[in-house]
Order: structure tokens, then C-alpha cells, then sequence
């Protein structure tokens, strides 16, 4: 009998530290998340923490060793892949013998499942059935996936006594190898688009090429904005003899952490497009993949591998849960920024997850904190910006930059400096002092330049003090990224309450009014839009006019395209005309064209 996912949704990577232990949490229940590994220094402490929690041998990894940081990222991974196995282990006793543990399993599991009505079952037969039971879990139960993501612009390059190391020693590299050398049969997401010196390094680790089955033990997954950029790099990586297994899509807007915006191309439009195209896809990839594997020498699969589609980034409620399943026909939805609010699943410190619940629409914001120039998602008064502002106050601005993940831009031929460092904000400022300008556009020239947070630190600090770890250096305070969504939850929920929200058996969500995530997404992108259109007015060029003539064109179809969907929803009479009318604004918006408008 073939093992089937217990659930329809996934916790997505969120941070660097927010869901790196979360399958020690939750994989016992059947439940998919993903751990990043770009921070091998946090990593090998959790390895310390969680070794010593369950009498495990510990090792320490130093940087005296060359390849510290893949040796790092596998040691944990083990480690990971050992206490969940333990944990599961232990569960399926208690499942088979303990009539309440099974009762909280039941509730965690959707109304639809298969093996909460068996269990159902087995209890009415009482503790005879306890061996029968086992079995049935044996062949059927399996835990939570620990998948891994790499974001691929992190790939700094490192150095050894001032000569540049190879290729293979970048960051991403690094992590990239950490994991194929680990033990896990799981998925690496890949994110941030694409990177073809690490996508070309893949093929070099067995475990991610077909065997005659179709089966592989280590899966690649992709998260992608739109359906062009899936075929481009699905074909790269086809070519090279390697399987994408999924595609995750991503809302540009609506979603936690850094926001690769499109140019106006919705959510909606987007899985649309998946969903009548995934075949062919699907058989371009295969025939692509199987010419390679043949020039290779390697293993042609006799069968097509599993080719599943996902999606995340602003779902809120059980009926849009259910409608991108139903609809789309994706094989989940990723649950993200509300499971920051579920201390049984991710690492968070109580004053962020209280700032979290607290947090409206008005405190929550598309910031310009990230040294990687890309906008990111975060959320007003978090430690982090407290600090980095007291710091700013004293004539202090800059992080001392401690790990350096993000040196990845020159400045002074430099090659490796980070926007959020101390020497790079004190050299700007000085440069900043030598021109001249208003005392207005002074400000405002310091502020973009002081801005820049070190999120390194920031992103990996909550882990450390909810495990009550000392945090090493300069105070950083916690930075985190929700998403825009968690406003509408303003409370911590427990695993099974978040749950049976996700499964209609309950009701998180604040009092009050909260948008489609579809409608929410495409007033996002009308900000977007607005700015550039600003932009257009103040600064034109040919360039930002064929942007903007592109984000108009795709902002009107997608309007379009959802006014057709949201009139044949089967929803409320009230929630339809207020999705419409909703639209209809939107559509005069766009036409304006106008900053004034979206204001």
C-alpha cells in the first residue's frame, strides 16, 4: 500500500531560523517543512542544543576544517533525520496504544482522510486490535518531509588565507553539497531564480538523477513566479540529465521575506496557466531529461517521475485553501507566515510572536532593510530596527558583520561588502557629506543608506532565544518577514487550532474584514504599479515606460481574468459583489494610470 501526504498543506522555509528545527516539531505528524541552510553557523548550535536534548553524541565542527560548512549542514541534517525517525518511531507505539494521543491525531488530520476514519475504526475495536494497528501504521504512516532550501543569489564567494577557494566552496555550493552528502531522501527548493553555475553542480551528486522507476532519493523543487521562467529553468536543468519534481509557485507580493515582484502578472493568471499547461511541461522535461540521462551513460527511467505543483503566499482561510486545490488542482498549499504564530511548530521568541499577533495591516510593510537590494517584507518596531535606529542616533549606523552571507556587492574595489555593514554605511555617509544637497534630500539620502539591516543576525537570533541560548556579538535584535496575511490573525494559536483552521473546523482569523487572497494580491501590485508610474513621470526613459506600458497590460488581464472567476465562485452574495466592486476600483485605477489614483 502506497504512503500518501496526511495533509494538503506544507510549512514553507520562512527566515533562516524560524523553521530550522520545525520537523523535530512536526514531522511525527505528518507534516512537510523546510529547514534553510544558508546559516552553517546556527546550524551546527542547534546541532549542539538538540544533541545534548536527546542524549545524542555531539562532535564539534570548526572552521579549521576546509570543508566546514558542507560537513556543518550534514551533520545537522542527520541529526535532524535521526530524531525525527525516533520521535515517529515512539508516535506510532503511542498512536496504536493510546486512545487520547490518537483522538489529538485524529483532530490535526482533514475530515477527509482515510486513515483518521481507519483509526476511528480500530479504536471501536479496542486494545485487541493494538498489534493489527501497528502493522496498518507500519505500511501506511510515514513522517513529515525535511526538505532544505538554498536561496540561490547567496553564493559568495570564500576565501583561504587570501586565495579564492574554487567554485564549490561558494555558499550555495557549499550548502548544496551539505545536503546531497546527508543522509535525508527529501527535496532541495531552490529559490530566487536561477543560478546555473550551482544548477550545472547538481549533477555531480548521484542521488539526484532517476533510477529505472522514475523514483529518485533526492528531489529538486523550484520555486517559480510564472510559468515561463518554470519552462526556462526546467529545460536548463533537463538537459543536465536532472528532475524538477515540483514547481512551488510564489505570490511576487503577497508572501513573507524578500518579494521578487513581477511585472504585474497575478497569482491567479499564473496557476491558471499551470494548470493547462503542467502536461506539457511535464513531457518536454521528460523527453529533455531522458536524451541526457541516454548521452550520459546513466539510467533512463521507464516511467515519467512525479511532476507536482504547489502554491503559497497569502491563503488565509479554509475556502481559498480548499478552491486552489479544487480549482487548480495543486497538489498543496503552503501555509507560511500564520505558523509564525504556532510555538509547537516554528522557532520564534515570545516579544516577536506577541509583536506578530499584535500587528495590523497599518504596521505591516514592503521595506528596503535587505542588503541584497531586493524589498522585503517585514513588520514595524521588531528588535532589530530598534537597534539598528539607537544606533543610527549615536552616529553608529552599520552592523560589524559578523558572518558576512550577504557581502556580495564592491564598493572601493572591494569585492565582498555587505550594505548593511558598518564600514560600508560609514563610508557612504562620508561620501554623503563631500555632496551637496537640501536639508531634505540629505535625510532622505541617509535614510536609504542606514536602512539596510543585518539580517544574518537578525533572521537567526529568534531561534537562540527561544532555546535561551546566548547570543554571540554585537546586539541585533530579532529582524523577521511575515507576510502581509498575518494581520488578519491576531492571536498564538495552538497546532490543532491553526490546523482545524486550515481545515474549516475552526476560525482564526481577527473580527473585522479580510480581502480575498487573490484581491489582496492585486492591490499589492496596484501599489507596485503606482510607484513606477510615479517613477515614469519624475525620471522618464524608454525603459520605464515599456515597464510600465508591460505591468499595465498584465494588471488589466489578470482584472479581467479574475472578474470571470469570482462571478462563477461559489461564494457568498455579499463577498462576491465585494470582490467585483473591488475590481472594478482596480480597473479604474489602472486606467488613470496615475499615482494620485492609488492614493
Amino acid at each position: 500500500m502506497s504512503k500518501q501526504p496526511l495533509h494538503s498543506f506544507h510549512i514553507p522555509v520562512m527566515g533562516l531560523a524560524f523553521t530550522v528545527d520545525t520537523p523535530v516539531r512536526v514531522a511525527q505528524y505528518g507534516i512537510d517543512s523546510v529547514i534553510s541552510i544558508v546559516d552553517d553557523e546556527l546550524l551546527e548550535r542547534m546541532n549542539a542544543f538538540y544533541s545534548g536534548k536527546f542524549h545524542l553524541p555531539y562532535r564539534e565542527t570548526t572552521k579549521k576544517i576546509r570543508d566546514y560548512r558542507a560537513r556543518r549542514i550534514t551533520n545537522y541534517l542527520n541529526l535532524v533525520e535521526q530524531i525525527v525517525q525516533r520521535k515517529f518511531r515512539a508516535f506510532k507505539q503511542e498512536l496504536a496504544g493510546n486512545s487520547p494521543v490518537r483522538e489529538y491525531f485524529c483532530s490535526l488530520l482533514p475530515d477527509s482522510s482515510l486513515l483518521k476514519r481507519k483509526l476511528q475504526d480500530f479504536a471501536e475495536g479496542g486494545v485487541a486490535l493494538k498489534d493489527q494497528l501497528l502493522e496498518y501504521l507500519d505500511r501506511t504512516l510515514s513522517p513529515g518531509a525535511i526538505d532544505v532550501n538554498i536561496m540561490t543569489k547567496v553564493d559568495k564567494e570564500n576565501f583561504d588565507r587570501g586565495e579564492v577557494l574554487p567554485v564549490e566552496f561558494n555558499d550555495a555550493h557549499a550548502a548544496l553539497r551539505g545536503f546531497a552528502g546527508s543522509t535525508l531522501s527529501s527535496s532541495l527548493v531552490l529559490s530566487a531564480g536561477m543560478n546555473p553555475r550551482l544548477y550545472s553542480y547538481i549533477a555531480d551528486f548521484e542521488d539526484f538523477f532517476p533510477d529505472v522507476n522514475g523514483s529518485l532519493k533526492k528531489k529538486i523543487v523550484l520555486k517559480v513566479s510564472d510559468f515561463r521562467s518554470a519552462q526556462v529553468q526546467s529545460r536548463f536543468l533537463a538537459q543536465k540529465g536532472l528532475w524538477v519534481s515540483e514547481f512551488r509557485i510564489e505570490s511576487g507580493l503577497n508572501c513573507g521575506g524578500h518579494a521578487f515582484a513581477s511585472d504585474g502578472y497575478l497569482l491567479g493568471p499564473i496557476l491558471e496557466e499551470f494548470r493547462q499547461k503542467k502536461n506539457e511541461l511535464a513531457a518536454a522535461s521528460y523527453e529533455t531529461m531522458c536524451t541526457a540521462l541516454q548521452t550520459k551513460g546513466k539510467t533512463v527511467p521507464g516511467v515519467r517521475p512525479e511532476l507536482r505543483v504547489t502554491v503559497q503566499g497569502g491563503v488565509g482561510t479554509a475556502g481559498e485553501h480548499r478552491f486552489l486545490l479544487e480549482h487548480y488542482h495543486v497538489d498543496s498549499v503552503g501555509w507560511g507566515s500564520p505558523f509564525l504564530l504556532v510555538k509547537e511548530a516554528t522557532a520564534v521568541d515570545a516579544e516577536t510572536r506577541k509583536l506578530l499577533a499584535g500587528a495590523g495591516e497599518e504596521d505591516l510593510y514592503l521595506s528596503e532593510i535587505s542588503p541584497l537590494g531586493v524589498s522585503f517584507n517585514t513588520v514595524k518596531n521588531t528588535t532589530n530596527q530598534q537597534l539598528r535606529d539607537a544606533r543610527v542616533a549615536k552616529n553608529r549606523p552599520g552592523s560589524s558583520c559578523p558572518k558576512k552571507y550577504l557581502a556580495l556587492h564592491t564598493f572601493n574595489g572591494e569585492k565582498q561588502i555587505c550594505m548593511a555593514s558598518r564600514k560600508y554605511q560609514e563610508a557612504q555617509l562620508k561620501a554623503l557629506d563631500r555632496e551637496t544637497f537640501s536639508p531634505e534630500a540629505y535625510q532622505e539620502e541617509k535614510d536609504r543608506i542606514t536602512e539596510k539591516s543585518c539580517l544574518c543576525v537578525g533572521l537567526a537570533n529568534a531561534a537562540y532565544l527561544e532555546h535561551d541560548l546566548p547570543v554571540k556579538g554585537e546586539a541585533q535584535g530579532v529582524a523577521i518577514c511575515p507576510g502581509p496575511n498575518i494581520a488578519y490573525f491576531d492571536k498564538q494559536a495552538t497546532l490543532q487550532e491553526m490546523t482545524g483552521h486550515i481545515y474549516g473546523r475552526e476560525n482564526l482569523l481577527a473580527a473585522g474584514h479580510r480581502p480575498n487572497m487573490f484581491i489582496k494580491e492585486l492591490e499589492l501590485y496596484l501599489e507596485a504599479y503606482g510607484k513606477l508610474a510615479g517613477e515614469e513621470s519624475t525620471q522618464p526613459s524608454p525603459a520605464i515606460r515599456k515597464k510600465q506600458k508591460n505591468f499595465r497590460k498584465n494588471l488589466l488581464e489578470g482584472i479581467a481574468y479574475y472578474e470571470r472567476l469570482f462571478s462563477g465562485m461559489d461564494i457568498s452574495g455579499q463577498e462576491k459583489q465585494n470582490a467585483l466592486d473591488r475590481l472594478e476600483n482596480a480597473r479604474q485605477v489602472v486606467d488613470l494610470s496615475g499615482t494620485e489614483a492609488i492614493s
